[in-house]
Parts: structure tokens; sequence; C-alpha cells
């Protein structure tokens, strides 16, 4: 794995970034990249796959209520779409270091989120591209996590999801979800790239974007028949 960018230079390329309200936030974006499409995967591994092969998708909460009445996370969160979304965490971001490592422009934003990861730290295993897989693993579980999150919240206010009756609220649809995938990153990865704490700046102006994109996305999804309802 080549290492293309220092950390001096990083503080700078930032400092530059910042000039501009979108650059900063692009790298941001194509960093976390595994993340911010773990629902996506998560949709394919759910319930595209499941219809296809004929699996019955299995509820995370395995269809428990809680006091209220009101189901603890939905039929939409299932043991199935888990998986799917760690497993596309993994590979997009064997996705992002392959291109990032091809690379040898410093000041651009399709950067490799493992730039200054060594054998030494807790996550290398199976050489760069098991690392690759496990840190995008790591991102996907942290969207699952604040996904799941949303979910509940939405329960305990009455918002059902039960089959294919699903429920609105754009900001518990996004927000939790991105914030729990910057934490996963920043803690668990301060020392590579993807962690570094220079990000903070853009990753606020991007979770500001977030429910836009997530809404453009959803009503792509519903466009070409992905998705049972534009939200």
């Amino acid at each position: 794995m080549r290492t293309i960018l220092s950390r001096h230079h990083l503080s700078r390329v930032m400092t530059e970034l910042g000039m501009s309200f979108w650059s900063g936030p692009l790298l941001v974006l194509w960093l976390y990249l595994p993340g911010y499409l773990a629902n996506t995967a998560a949709m394919l591994g759910g319930k595209w796959i499941p219809d296809a092969l004929g699996i019955q998708p299995r509820p995370i909460d395995g269809g428990r209520n809680l006091s209220a009445g009101h189901r603890i996370l939905g039929d939409g969160k299932t043991w199935n779409g888990l998986t799917g979304a760690l497993i596309g965490g993994g590979f997009l971001c064997m996705f992002t270091h392959w291109v990032g490592a091809k690379s040898v422009v410093e000041d651009g934003i399709f950067l490799d989120p493992l730039i200054w990861a060594s054998e030494s730290d807790w996550f290398w295993i199976g050489g760069e591209w098991g690392t690759a897989f496990i840190v995008g693993v790591c991102l996907g579980l942290g969207c699952m996590i604040g996904d799941c999150t949303g979910s509940f919240i939405k329960r305990r206010m009455g918002k059902k999801r039960e089959g294919s009756e699903s429920s609105e609220a754009p900001l518990l649809d996004t927000l939790p979800f991105a914030i729990c995938t910057f934490a996963v990153g920043l803690l668990l990865f301060p020392d590579i790239l993807v962690g570094n704490s220079d990000l903070l700046g853009p990753m606020v102006i991007l979770l500001l974007l977030t429910p836009v994109i997530h809404r453009l996305t959803n009503v792509f999804g519903y466009w070409v028949g992905l998705k049972e309802v534009p939200y």
C-alpha cells in the first residue's frame, strides 16, 4: 500500500478545501462511502436477495413489542439486511482503497481511506485488502447502529413500519446513521485518514446536507423500483 499524503500535508489540504463549501464534504462522502451506501446494501440483502431466493427475512427484534405495544424496531430491520450492509460496506471500502491507492494527485477528493495504516494497527488483518474490508464492515455497522436507533425512536413515537407499511421521519431516517458512521470512523480509526480529526468541519457540513442527499437517493430508488416508498 502506498502512502501519498503526509499528516502535515493533509492539514494544508483541508485548509485549502475549507475555502470551498463542496470539496471538503465531497472528500468526507468519498471516505465514508461504505457507511453512506450501507443502507443500499442492506436493502439488497434484506429484500432483493431474499425475494429472489425465496428466503424469509428475519427481523432483528424477533417480532417482539415493548410495553406500549409497539415493535422494538419493526419488520424493516432484519438480520438479512444487516449482513448485506456489513458485507457491502466491506467491499465498498476495498473499492475506495483501490481507487485511492492508484491516485497520484494529492489535492484530490478520491483519496485512500487507509492512508497511514500499518501492520501494527488492531484492524490490520489479511493484508491491505483484508484491512480495507474490516474498515468498511465497521463503517457499515456504524450506519446500521444509527439506522436501528432511528427506527427505535420512531417506534416509541408510534410511527409504524410493519411489512410494506413504512413511516416517514426525515431527520430520524438520516442523521442517526450519519452521526454513528462518523463516530465509528473517528473513534476506531483515529490514526488513519478516514478517522482524522481534521475532517470534523467537512463532516458537519455533510451532516447538514445528508437529509437532502438521502431523500434524492430514495426518490431515485423509488423511481427505478428499488423502494416501495420515495423516502
